[in-house]
C-alpha cells in the first residue's frame, strides 16, 4: 500500500492542476461569450447605420436628378410603401 502512496499523491496533483486548468478554460470562455455577444450587437448596429446611409444617398441622388431608372423606380415603390403604411397607422389611430 505505501508503495501506491506516491502515486495517488501525484495523481491527486495532476487532478487539483485540470481542475485548475477547467475552471479557467470556463472563465475564459464566459468571456470570449460575452466578447462576442458585444461585437455581435455593434456588427448589428453598423449594418443598420450602413443601410440607413445607403437610403440617404439614393435620396439625395433622387433629389440631384442623378438616379437611373430603375433605382428611382424602388426608391418610389419604398416611398409608396411607407405612406401606405403611414396612412393604415392613421386610419387605425382614428378608427
Amino acid at each position: 500500500m505505501s508503495d501506491l502512496q506516491p502515486y495517488i499523491v501525484r495523481i491527486a496533483n495532476k487532478i487539483k492542476l485540470l481542475l485548475k486548468h477547467q475552471d479557467q478554460l470556463r472563465r475564459e470562455n464566459e468571456r470570449l461569450r460575452a466578447s462576442l455577444s458585444v461585437k455581435e450587437q455593434e456588427l448589428s448596429s453598423l449594418k443598420e447605420t450602413m443601410v440607413q446611409l445607403e437610403e440617404k444617398v439614393s435620396v439625395m441622388k433622387a433629389v440631384a436628378g442623378k438616379m437611373e431608372e430603375k433605382p428611382r423606380q424602388e426608391l418610389e415603390k419604398k416611398i409608396n410603401q411607407y405612406i401606405k403604411d403611414i396612412d393604415k397607422v392613421i386610419v387605425h389611430l382614428n378608427g
